[in-house]
């Protein structure tokens, strides 16, 4: 279905998903807090949950005819870059969340120059003129590292948020590839099928040994929000609009990131957050009525031939 024919509606889906994961900062300082783990079991747990909770929506989200091999194909390899993109920023978050943040959303940029290549999706210029204004607002806000990590660590860090927007944005690109042949929730469950197993074999043995009850429970928790319900609403969305604007707008997570980081942990906001904050929220614009103001031209045309005699 065309992002025409559904209107905006789309697009306020991916902008509130990528909003409720730019709180992931917040809860997982929070089950750092109840009981520390290492990145691999945090992510373990919640692409567990994740999967469960996709089983269960499959029940009444099914394609009805066979998908093919290359979806299928397709599917497990979502499985293995979500694991990775996960695993990767989920480390690079531990060492520190400006430098992780801001290579990780280098995403937008991959999926503007792959979309033409290999969804044939047209890269316009209002699309990427947005990802500029974004992806600079981002070097604004984030551009200053946090003064008592290492060098080494920022390196480290920058390395493993990059290599996951790698894979974050192979995400969004093969989520194309399967929307004729599985749902929303077969896609959720079987690349989740995939890509528990794959992170359980990155965590250390005696790990499990030591778990804190509470703080899976917390983690159970939040899997399901934002982790099950902003996923759905992001893929249900995807598969409505181009890819591009998509990853555009997922610039909102790093913006909700930062904007939480002031208020919650008391992160001072200057000028240049706020510059940042406003041309990430330019971008997201520009994207979003990108898509509206097609809606809308459809709409006036469609009645301008109605009234004609």
């Amino acid at each position: 279905m065309s992002p025409n024919r559904t209107g905006v509606l789309p697009y306020g889906a991916v902008a509130f998903a990528a909003c409720s994961w730019g709180t992931w900062a917040v809860w997982l300082r929070r089950a750092e807090a109840i009981g520390a783990m290492p990145a691999a079991l945090e992510a373990t747990i919640v692409m567990a949950v994740i999967t469960v909770g996709s089983a269960l929506s499959m029940l009444g989200d099914r394609k009805t005819r066979p998908a093919s091999k290359s979806a299928r194909a397709w599917v497990a390899w979502l499985g293995v870059s979500d694991a990775f993109n996960v695993l990767l920023f989920f480390a690079a978050y531990k060492i520190t969340i400006t430098v992780s943040v801001l290579t990780h959303y280098l995403t937008p940029v991959l999926v503007a120059i792959a979309s033409p290549l290999l969804l044939r999706e047209r890269l316009t210029r209002r699309t990427a003129c947005a990802v500029a204004a974004s992806l600079v607002g981002l070097a604004v806000m984030l551009g200053r590292p946090d003064g008592d990590v290492a060098p080494r660590g920022l390196w480290t860090s920058a390395a493993l948020g990059a290599t996951s927007a790698v894979f974050y944005a192979s995400n969004v690109v093969v989520n194309k590839f399967v929307v004729d042949d599985f749902s929303t929730s077969e896609t959720m469950f079987w690349h989740g099928i995939v890509a528990t197993p794959l992170l359980a074999a990155f965590v250390p043995s005696a790990a499990w040994g030591a778990v804190n009850p509470s703080a899976v429970w917390f983690l159970s928790c939040i899997a399901v929000w934002p982790g099950l319900l902003s996923a759905l609403m992001f893929l249900w969305a995807l598969r409505r609009m181009p890819a591009a604007h998509a990853s555009t707008l997922t610039l909102l997570e790093p913006l909700v990131a930062v904007l939480l980081g002031g208020l919650v942990f008391g992160e001072k906001l200057g000028v240049r957050a706020l510059v940042g904050a406003a041309l990430i929220l330019g971008g997201s614009l520009a994207v979003m009525t990108q898509g509206a103001t097609g809606f809308v031209r459809k709409g006036l045309r469609e009645a301008h031939v109605g009234l004609e005699p």
